[in-house]
């Protein structure tokens, strides 16, 4: 369910003094190399919308681009209960059960456009054990840690389940070939530092997401459709040339 700071689209910023700064670069297919990174947090469902975007961009640039996606965690609600509370209990006291239905309609209708269900069941809450292990998928790498945030979504969003669970992220780290995971969430304060120094590296400066920053310098930010990506994919490549 998104605030109302996520349901605002903002349009393409160009050079908006980025977070880091990256000229041209090559992948070993000679093609252009578009690096992605993305602030999410796994409970928003413009996160996922941003994302299924994101690659139908992606699949459509792919003779002129090769990607590297790389996710960073953003808490939504960091104080968000360990145990989870039933996502209908939860959203409607947040906006109200008017605004609750309206923006469940909303999103329904959004995922239906995804070719995906929107599953209101199940429960909410902190989403931290799931970003530590989104944060140890990067190290084995980017596709991995790209599917698992999608698969993570998927559960969340389309199947009722909680990702505050220890299993259900266990069954999601198998499922994508993802080491160490039931070591990691063994123990609660494995991988948390590294959460939060990817937090702040990239996420301290914004307040809302999904927030997309490509090759370092380009800026977006909500669920955009596929073509603003493409633009921003075709000015980073355009502004590299002149490296």
């Amino acid at each position: 369910m998104p605030s109302r700071l996520l349901s605002v689209r903002i349009p393409f910023l160009a050079k908006p003094g980025a977070l880091r700064c990256v000229g041209f670069m090559a992948s070993n297919t000679g093609k252009k190399l578009i690096q992605i990174d993305v602030s999410s947090d796994t409970v928003c469902p413009w996160c996922f919308v941003g994302k299924k975007n994101l690659e139908k961009a992606m699949e459509q640039t792919k003779d002129k681009f090769d990607f590297e996606v790389r996710w960073h965690p953003f808490f939504l609600n960091p104080d968000a209960p360990k145990e989870g509370i039933k996502k209908s209990d939860f959203y409607k006291m947040k906006f109200g059960p008017v605004q609750f239905e309206r923006a469940t309609s909303r999103m329904t209708e959004i995922f239906q456009g995804l070719g995906l269900e929107y599953d209101m069941t199940g429960l909410t809450g902190n989403t931290m054990d799931s970003h530590r292990l989104i944060t140890l998928a990067g190290h084995q790498g980017y596709d991995k840690q790209n599917a698992l945030v999608d698969e993570l979504f998927l559960n969340y969003f389309c199947q009722g389940k909680y990702i505050g669970d220890k299993q259900v992220l266990l069954d999601a780290a198998r499922k994508v070939g993802i080491e160490g995971a039931e070591e990691l969430l063994e123990d609660p304060s494995k991988g948390v530092d590294e959460v939060r120094e990817e937090l702040n590296k990239y996420s301290s400066a914004i307040s809302g997401v999904p927030h997309f920053v490509i090759n370092g310098k380009y800026q977006l930010s909500g669920g955009q459709p596929p073509n603003i990506f493409i633009r921003a994919f075709e000015a980073a490549a355009k502004d590299g040339d002149g490296w």
